[in-house]
């Protein structure tokens, strides 16, 4: 359809390039120091920074959630209210706070992603069977003991499924950010750089690089949560 689209003519060439201009351009860009593979690792690298100190953060705090009443009522519901608040917000009072640079970008990363990964880590711990706890209290565990070897590896599952989801809130916030903050020079600075000089096919083969990383990290989750799964036997095979 975008092919026949862009064959009839109808609209302009920068509006709706072809998908063979797109693919020059992807290709045609990949290398380089300002390369879409350069870029792209720039910015996978600002996102794996950020996600780490977010994952740094959010993991104790979900615990703590979980394990607290207190502890979820008030900062539980301050989690839930920045979970719905777009990390994109955030970004005029990270430039703001720390200028038009690398720490704006990660400021918004980070925020974005700390709440989805507190709020994921507090749920894995709740939706752990009941029957299992108990069958762990019967034997003796309590304590450390029944968080270290019971609750926490059998909430790893829904741990990893909530990762997955605050990995992507974290991409897209990084992008966002990137489309501000010019000298960031990465996906979201392409991509913004190439639409003000009207170069349509490489908007669009940045974007399909960004669906390419997102696909491959999807993957390596996939890889992982079937792992885990099979090693407890959840995993249903045919």
């Amino acid at each position: 359809m975008w092919w026949a689209a862009s064959a009839t003519g109808h609209w302009d060439r920068v509006l709706l390039p072809s998908p063979a201009s797109v693919w020059d351009a992807l290709t045609s860009h990949l290398r380089g120091p300002d390369g879409l593979i350069a870029v792209a690792y720039r910015s996978v690298f600002r996102l794996f920074v950020g996600l780490t100190v977010a994952i740094a953060i959010g993991t104790p705090t979900g615990l703590a959630m979980a394990a607290s009443k207190l502890v979820q009522r008030s900062v539980g519901s301050l989690m839930v209210g920045l979970q719905a608040l777009p990390s994109i917000a955030w970004l005029p009072l990270a430039i703001l706070w720390f200028g038009l640079n690398e720490r704006a970008v990660l400021f918004v990363v980070v925020i974005g992603a700390v709440p989805a990964v507190s709020i994921a880590t507090a749920a894995s711990v709740r939706l752990v069977p009941p029957n299992l706890v108990r069958a762990a209290r019967t034997l003796g565990a309590r304590g450390s003991v029944l968080y270290g070897n019971v609750i926490l590896p059998a909430a790893v599952p829904g741990y990893i499924a909530g990762l997955q989801q605050a990995w992507a809130i974290a991409w897209r916030a990084l992008l966002a950010a990137e489309l501000v903050v010019q000298g960031a020079r990465g996906l979201g600075h392409l991509i913004s750089q190439s639409g003000a000089d009207l170069d349509t096919p490489l908007v669009l083969a940045a974007m399909i690089v960004i669906m390419l990383v997102g696909i491959a990290v999807d993957f390596l989750f996939t890889l992982v949560d079937r792992r885990v799964r099979r090693r407890r036997g959840l995993l249903v095979t045919s």
